[in-house]
């Protein structure tokens, strides 16, 4: 799962929840090391205070954790080289999140569909469309305080 859809989803409030929750429930919850950086980052810059980040981090060790190895820097690697002969660039962070998943052959499942979007063999589930759909239809995905 990329950091997007894990904010929507621990976002009691945020409408873009209802749309991804069917491909997860149910399913074993699979967040890349780089994905855990990213949403503890979130949490800092966004100064959450200690009880806010304890609780993030208990919710965090409830799913499971993509590491760092060898198979997943290879599969980086290889796909850098696949898109840069084709004349496609793909931002480091989300290149290292679809490497994890082509590794162990799991999908990933975003709303940032163009940051992984043709991605040699990678799977991706996005419902992207249907949430730009709702937001332009007044529909907002985080309330608005």
């Amino acid at each position: 799962m990329d950091t997007d859809v894990y904010s929507y989803l621990n976002s009691p409030k945020d409408t873009r929840a209802q749309i991804y929750r069917p491909h997860v429930e149910g399913k074993l919850v699979a967040l890349s090391f780089i994905t855990i950086g990213e949403i503890l980052f979130g949490a800092y810059k966004g100064k959450w205070g200690e009880t806010r980040l304890t609780e993030l981090r208990s919710r965090l060790r409830s799913v499971t954790i993509v590491p760092y190895d060898f198979l997943v820097s290879d599969a980086y690697a290889h796909l850098k080289d696949q898109l840069r002969t084709v004349g496609r660039s793909v931002a480091d962070n989300d290149l290292w999140i679809a490497a994890c998943a082509v590794r162990y052959s799991i999908p990933v499942v975003s709303n940032n569909r163009a940051h992984f979007d043709n991605i040699p063999g990678l799977v991706l589930i996005s419902e992207a469309p249907i949430v730009k759909a709702m937001e332009s239809h007044g529909t907002p995905g985080p309330p608005q305080d």
